[in-house]
């Protein structure tokens, strides 16, 4: 029986992706490197970050580091001024936790995700966040989730995992979970044949979910 729900974040519960890529597409092109969304998508996917592109000019990682914080800093502008909500997730949320234990897992760095929710009340209905430091290897590797199951104490198939990336998808049946996937502009024309369904919308997951649930979460 189902009992988890495991969350990604980054634009699934908030509309972020879009600004992630444009501030880091900033602070590169300070340095003389240029790409486009599609090059971004594939580079991430497969795990990479475009500081490679930079490591591959030659360029030392004090400098790296340096148009790091910069990235960092012109995301979290966009955090502050852009309209990153998603309609429907306080719903969905509002909904499901009565019936199901739920978690995010999610590749963030905790200066953002607290940035993000310092005024959102997404979090009030999760048992736990887990976040860029929490685990050794990142999305599409395994190991976000699968710390998410060992402190449930959860079993794989006692869980789903929710996403809207391929690198999430590949990182959740790595882990040996079903995945839902979420369609979003930002990510559609990725690889999804791995899901167990891909819908449109958040709203669409109580229906469901909910046919594999047959009784709430005591206590």
């Amino acid at each position: 029986m189902l009992k988890y729900i495991l969350w990604d974040h980054d634009g699934v519960l908030v509309d972020t992706e879009h600004w992630y890529f444009v501030s880091t597409q900033k602070a590169l092109a300070e340095l003389g490197i240029y790409f486009d969304k599609d090059e971004y998508v594939a580079h991430t996917t497969s795990g990479q970050t475009m500081w490679e592109l930079a490591r591959q000019r030659g360029v030392s990682e004090d400098v790296i580091a340096v148009h790091r914080r910069n990235r960092d800093r012109y995301y979290q502008e966009r955090l502050r001024t852009e309209d990153i909500e998603i309609p429907g997730v306080l719903d969905v949320l509002a909904e499901l936790s009565a019936f199901f234990s739920m978690a995010i897992v999610t590749t963030a760095k905790k200066a953002d995700f607290g940035l993000i929710h310092q005024d959102r009340t997404i979090v009030s209905y999760m048992d736990f966040v887990v976040a860029n430091g929490d685990y050794a290897r990142s999305k599409p590797a395994p190991d976000p989730y699968l710390t998410a199951l060992e402190r449930f104490g959860a079993q794989p198939h006692e869980a789903i995992a929710i996403e809207d990336s391929e690198r999430g998808l590949r990182s959740a049946v790595a882990a040996g979970l079903e995945c839902i996937v979420i369609e979003h502009a930002f990510t559609q024309s990725q690889d999804f044949s791995h899901a167990s369904r891909v819908v449109q919308s958040i709203r669409d997951l109580p229906a469901i979910l909910l046919g594999q649930k047959t009784k709430p979460v005591s206590g």
